[in-house]
């Protein structure tokens, strides 16, 4: 047995810390710090500490589990993936290709995201794939791309965050959803630094704020359009940054002061005077970021409303200028790397688009297929699910648990029901899984090697420390039994490194180029901040170079790059740890403002429905809970849902502490404890969204999409509340 520690990551979000891995004699594994990796310098969560009580045989699936009579039971590899190649194939010659679809999972490593996209491509033939992502931060990839012509969470190191001089953030609460972050934040302020908190609740973070600002759930648009109406009302626009490296500034400008004080002191209840604080303490120090996470993304207007933030960026000179910038918080492990490469309805490797001649070419050829053959885009999460058992006959499922973590999740539930077929891979038997045709029990992040793309967009190694449990076998292994089953018998290999060079090829000058990054390098460096070509001239520097100058556009396309290459062609590009610093990756450079005006929520209170809802985590807890309700000692921390709501709320329904609440929506109904507190707004109450059963606050969240990402509005719905007599 292997007694000595291996330098991995933590399996949880996007933050990838640091950590080392050591088998113990009884069979455990052991946790300690890693103080070599930067992000969290040895830091671990709840959730990271306990992350191997997941890998425990009592606790994951060890066999896979067939349906016979209507019960999951336990049936050898060959059997169970027979089964799975026959319910594809039949609803393929029934239905057609697109009979068939895919979902996959932010929690997926680099190589089975690119592989599961390439699989549903090449062997299935269908269009129909998309993954849980899509819940992530799809609103705020979309405003990147507009705004800078590229989407990467964080154009800059976290490092960069204590070292500026204002950070707003926006609709997240890191001391719960990222512990080890919060860091960042405290040292800011040590440094000199001011901290501006938006959010609904006076969370953990928002207590620790110079500023804390409320606003109604779902006005976040209006909120950056009134900051920027000040901005410019009181002469604090960067007018030589906004001629220089910006477009369209008029109409974004006419668009924004539209939006008066005083009128958005009414929509979102955010007082004038706090409007006008915002701005100074924004606005005075030399340097400031804005950071966004899932409150103002999750809304059908998501896109809108961080392209609202990104223009009061552009409108300062805030943006493409050191320790200056519009940041994302990316929630899920690999929620980056899972929408680059080719998981994602819309998209290829290296964040091409499916529909762009150029790129199908590009990555056919490395696939060595006809770019004919290729199917168009697909549906998005929400509307993949929501046409299952109609246009979707059957469903191959990895890494997610939408019976819990889907808008509107008793419909969404009732459609995977209504499937003809359903095979799910998971590491335990989720909510989801337990409704499977086929469960296949599949390797863990501690048992397999692969990567991950943080938040920062740093590519990270995580390493295989213990060997799987027999009946155990890797996502990898499966879709190359299941292509071979299906007619391909080549093109799905099972080694990581292997498809991490195909990865390589296929991402060669695309806006998420890793070309010139290898296993190796990522180890010697502590990661590799993408884009990174395979090689460039002496003397460029990533940092000097701003995505989408001349070294995010090199790199050799349709060829690995090697050692030798980078010896005898140049030299190794050192990745781009900082966006943006020299032009942005539009095709003139510059940024584009993009107008925008307020519009309400997809659901407004009423008579019926008087109150709104808002959704989000707890520290203890993570996404579905498929894993963390499992660990006994995050179950103690947070055993279960409950209703967040103010005293003025609680006394008008008649309900004390701890006392059942039903919540009802449009949807259905959810009942949980009351939590009391006078740190949320009086016309809103939250639910965590961990939890199935009578509890599920995805019973009452709003499916409406935005039009440009797809993203459900999770963040706000209306409900009404009752209380629940026994």
């Amino acid at each position: 047995m292997q007694t000595t520690a291996t330098p991995t990551h933590c399996p949880y979000c996007a933050l990838q810390c640091g950590m080392n891995l050591t088998p113990a004699p009884d069979g455990t594994v052991e946790v300690s710090e890693r103080t070599d990796f930067p992000v969290n310098r040895g830091a671990l969560c709840g959730k990271g500490r306990t992350a191997p009580a997941v890998l425990a045989s009592n606790v994951r699936l060890t066999s896979p589990l067939v349906r016979d009579g209507g019960e999951l039971v336990p049936a050898s590899w060959d059997e169970a993936l027979d089964r799975i190649a026959e319910g594809l194939r039949r609803t393929r010659a029934e239905y057609g290709p697109d009979g068939v679809g895919v979902f996959g999972g932010g929690g997926l490593t680099n190589e089975k995201a690119y592989t599961l996209g390439k699989f549903a491509r090449v062997v299935l033939g269908t269009s129909q794939i998309d993954y849980n992502g899509r819940f992530c931060m799809s609103s705020a990839a979309a405003a990147g791309i507009k705004a800078f012509g590229l989407d990467r969470g964080l154009p800059f190191p976290l490092e960069d965050i204590p070292k500026t001089g204002c950070v707003i953030l926006v609709g997240s609460n890191l001391a719960e959803t990222m512990p080890p972050s919060l860091r960042f934040l405290t040292e800011l302020k040590e440094n000199g630094g001011t901290l501006i908190v938006i959010d609904p609740r006076r969370t953990k973070t928002a207590e620790q704020a110079d500023l804390h600002l409320a606003p109604r759930p779902g006005t976040d648009l209006a909120l950056a359009l009134g900051l920027l109406h000040l901005v410019i009302a009181e002469g604090r626009v960067d007018e030589e940054y906004v001629r220089e490296r910006t477009a369209g500034w008029e109409d974004a400008r006419a668009a924004a002061m539209a939006h008066w004080p005083e009128y958005v002191e009414r929509i979102t209840g955010v007082s004038v005077p706090e409007l006008r604080e915002t701005v100074r303490m924004f606005c005075e120090p030399e340097s400031a970021m804005v950071l966004t996470a899932r409150g103002p993304e999750q809304q059908s207007k998501g896109t809108d409303t961080v392209g609202a933030w990104i223009n009061l960026c552009l409108a300062t000179g805030r943006a493409g200028r050191p320790l200056s910038g519009y940041g994302c918080l990316t929630g899920q492990g690999n929620g980056q790397g899972g929408r680059e490469h080719g998981q994602k309805a819309d998209q290829l490797p290296g964040y091409r688009k499916l529909d762009d001649p150029a790129a199908r070419r590009h990555v056919a050829d490395v696939w060595g297929v006809d770019p004919d053959s290729l199917p168009g885009p697909g549906r998005s999460a929400y509307e993949l699910l929501d046409a299952l058992g109609t246009d979707i006959r059957s469903l191959l499922l990895m890494a997610s648990n939408p019976v819990v973590s889907a808008p509107r999740a008793a419909h969404i539930e009732e459609r995977i029901k209504s499937l003809d077929f359903l095979a799910v891979c998971d590491v335990v038997l989720s909510e989801t899984a337990a409704l499977a045709d086929v469960v296949l029990p599949v390797t863990q992040w501690a048992e397999e090697t692969g990567t991950t793309t943080s938040l920062e967009g740093r590519v990270l190694l995580r390493r295989q420390a213990i060997t799987p449990p027999d009946g155990v076998r890797s996502d990898l292994e499966v879709m190359h039994e299941l292509a071979a089953r299906l007619g391909v018998e080549k093109g799905f290999p099972t080694d990581p490194e292997e498809i991490f060079e195909e990865l390589r090829r296929a991402s060669a000058g695309g806006p998420a180029d890793y070309s010139g990054i290898t296993y190796r390098r990522i180890v010697e460096e502590n990661g590799v901040f993408w884009p990174c070509p395979a090689v460039e001239p002496e003397g460029l520097t990533g940092d000097q170079d701003g995505a989408g100058g001349p070294a995010a556009q090199r790199g050799a396309a349709g060829r690995p790059a090697s050692t030798e290459t980078e010896e005898t062609v140049g030299v190794a590009h050192p990745g781009t740890p900082r966006l943006f610093l020299d032009r942005f990756a539009t095709p003139d450079g510059r940024a584009r403002f993009v107008p925008v005006s307020h519009r309400a929520i997809a659901e407004e209170p009423d008579d019926e429905y008087p109150v709104l809802l808002t959704t989000g985590r707890v520290v203890a807890q993570y996404q579905s809970g498929a894993q963390t309700r499992r660990v006994a000692e995050l179950n103690a921390a947070a055993p279960g849902p409950f209703v967040e709501l103010h005293p003025r709320l609680a006394a008008r329904l008649g309900a004390a502490e701890g006392d059942p609440v039903a919540v009802v929506s449009r949807r259905g109904r959810a009942v949980a404890p009351a939590r009391i507190t006078d740190t949320i707004r009086p016309d809103t109450v939250f639910m965590p969204f961990h939890w199935p059963g009578e509890g599920r606050a995805n019973s009452l969240t709003n499916p409406a999409l935005d039009p440009t990402s797809r993203m459900p509005e999770f963040k706000a719905c209306a409900v009404r509340l009752e209380a629940v007599r026994p």
